[in-house]
């Protein structure tokens, strides 16, 4: 395991609070390899649980603040970033007026409701010449990264099909209780907004930023919440002949989190599978079948030693995927503080974000008017 032994970079949450898991996640997984450490917070607008997700972090009472704004007054000495958790709704006004503060910020996605929403971002990050990563955390689990290199080299020579789906069930069953949140739409349905950007991110990390042209979308609800989309299919046309599948929701029963790749070749076809984190298996054009893991010899990305805190056939999950990606923000953070010039290219800001919204966008522009979409 490749553990920091540089001093780690001080975090306040704005939001995160312990009755949020993906709080909770940000939280473990910036900790994990000692490249961060949470120093303050505004967790939540309630007092109590503001309070005591304090408590639970360790994070002393003059360093919680009751709200953002006050986070933002007092901190900006004492912090190397921000970390914005907070619903999707609120992305826009919380982050852009960090990066004004002079914050660099680091953004759960997705980073905003609009394409219009996320240039606005990237007008504040270029403006203030500042430093902004939204997390994507599945482009931090080995295997997918190992599948980006493989697709790179041209293993599977000439891309032509990748079928991403990602059915979930939380809309659908009996004790399903989403966040307030969640159960408004906007120009995209929040759907689109909580799964699709995960969809539209892979497809750019896999192929190395190939740029979706056209798209035909379908969006239907079928869960308890009726006023609500909850299920979305779509094609979709790339550069280079490339074509996509994708399918994504929340009312798909027996799925708690069924995310799946498969990526079609010339030479060769590949398959991953969140539930299997672990295992990359590859079928060649003469008939082969090929699982891949950390522990094999072809295996250039994920046997390297940042990937494995466990031996093979010990399993590496969510929490690390989210610590990979972490790392790779606190040493593009570092050389941005250094004004070191360079990019990550596993690290994504506002403009990847604003690519994603213009495909989201293009699909229920599409499903209102039953055709196919430029983008």
């Amino acid at each position: 395991m490749a553990r920091s032994s540089l001093t780690p970079l001080r975090l306040g949450f704005i939001g995160g609070a312990v009755t949020s898991a993906i709080g909770y996640t940000h939280f473990n997984s910036s900790r994990l390899d000692g490249h961060f450490r949470v120093d303050s917070g505004c967790f939540s607008r309630t007092a109590s649980r503001n309070q005591e997700t304090a408590r639970t972090y360790g994070i002393p009472p003059g360093r919680t603040h009751a709200t953002w704004h006050d986070l933002l007054a007092r901190e900006k000495e004492t912090l190397d970033a921000v970390v914005v958790l907070t619903p999707t709704p609120d992305h826009r006004e919380i982050v852009t007026a960090s990066l004004e503060a002079g914050y660099a910020v680091i953004c759960e996605k997705a980073l905003a409701l609009s394409s219009a929403d996320c240039r606005a971002i990237d007008d504040a990050v270029t403006r203030r010449r500042g430093f902004l990563a939204v997390t994507y955390n599945y482009s931090g689990y080995p295997m997918v990264r190992e599948l980006r290199r493989l697709i790179a080299d041209g293993e599977l020579g000439c891309l032509h099909q990748i079928h991403i789906e990602m059915p979930q069930e939380g809309f659908l069953r009996r004790a399903a209780s989403p966040q307030a949140w969640r159960l408004q739409d906007y120009g995209v349905p929040t759907i689109s907004l909580d799964l699709g950007v995960h969809v539209h991110h892979l497809v750019h990390f896999l192929t190395g930023g190939k740029r979706p042209l056209s798209v035909v979308g379908d969006q239907s609800t079928y869960g308890q919440f009726q006023e609500i989309v909850d299920n979305v299919y779509c094609l979709a046309h790339y550069e280079d002949k490339l074509r996509i599948q994708s399918w994504y929701g929340k009312t798909a029963l027996g799925y708690r989190n069924g995310l799946r790749i498969r990526v079609f070749g010339s030479q060769a076809s590949a398959e991953w599978l969140q539930t299997e984190p672990e295992d990359l298996r590859l079928s060649h054009a003469d008939g082969r079948h090929v699982l891949i893991d950390r522990g094999c010899a072809d295996a250039d990305v994920a046997r390297q030693v940042r990937y494995n805190r466990f031996k093979p056939g010990h399993p590496s999950g969510f929490i690390e995927a989210f610590a990979n990606l972490y790392a790779d923000i606190a040493d593009h953070l570092r050389r941005h503080q250094a004004q070191q010039a360079g990019s990550d290219s596993f690290v994504y800001g506002a403009r990847e974000s604003e690519e994603g919204l213009r495909f989201l966008e293009a699909i229920s522009r599409s499903s209102r008017a039953r055709q196919w979409e430029n983008i």
